[in-house]
């Protein structure tokens, strides 16, 4: 299955479309999105045009509880974590969250295969015990490009995505 990462969207739309076009014509499983999705109207937008199961945690920008209530609203679609959030696909540990400074602990503990997190804006990979620590970058197109991560859950194979370079 292929497992889309992303992080940081700020409410923008265009990249946002970009990307949700990819996810369908790849086939892409299951979402992750590690904080500051900004308004529920966003998470809304994601929902309605991904296919598969959404898994987001708050970031700092998200605000007065919107991400709670919108999964609250689509609990069979989407599954909302505040902190840290962490889900079992096929034979994969997978941890997500917002800051780096809980990513990092998280993979520290050797119990992720992968622990993902956003809030730099910047697509980060290292090896921490041998748990994978990636940032995804970004899909508002602050500070640097627009960006998303795939994880092919059977090879464990990442991937970087620049949005500007996906062919329409």
């Amino acid at each position: 299955m292929l497992l889309a990462i992303i992080s940081d969207t700020h409410d923008n739309l265009a990249t946002l479309a970009k990307f949700l076009d990819f996810a369908q014509k790849n086939r892409v499983g299951a979402l992750i999105h590690c904080g500051d999705v900004a308004q529920s109207e966003t998470m809304a937008y994601i929902a309605k045009r991904f296919d598969g199961h959404i898994y987001v945690c708050e970031g700092n920008m998200d605000y007065d509880h919107e991400l709670e209530y919108a999964a609250a609203k689509s609990p069979e679609k989407i599954s909302y974590f505040k902190d840290f959030g962490q889900v079992k696909i096929g034979e994969l540990n997978i941890g997500f969250c917002h800051h780096k400074k809980t990513a990092v602990s998280n993979c520290q503990a050797q119990s992720f295969d992968f622990v993902f997190y956003g809030h730099t804006h910047k697509p980060w990979l290292e090896k921490i015990n041998g748990c994978v620590l990636a940032n995804p970058g970004n899909l508002s197109a602050t500070f640097y490009k627009a960006t998303f991560a795939i994880l092919n859950t059977a090879t464990k194979k990442l991937d970087l995505k620049i949005v500007e370079n996906l062919k329409s």
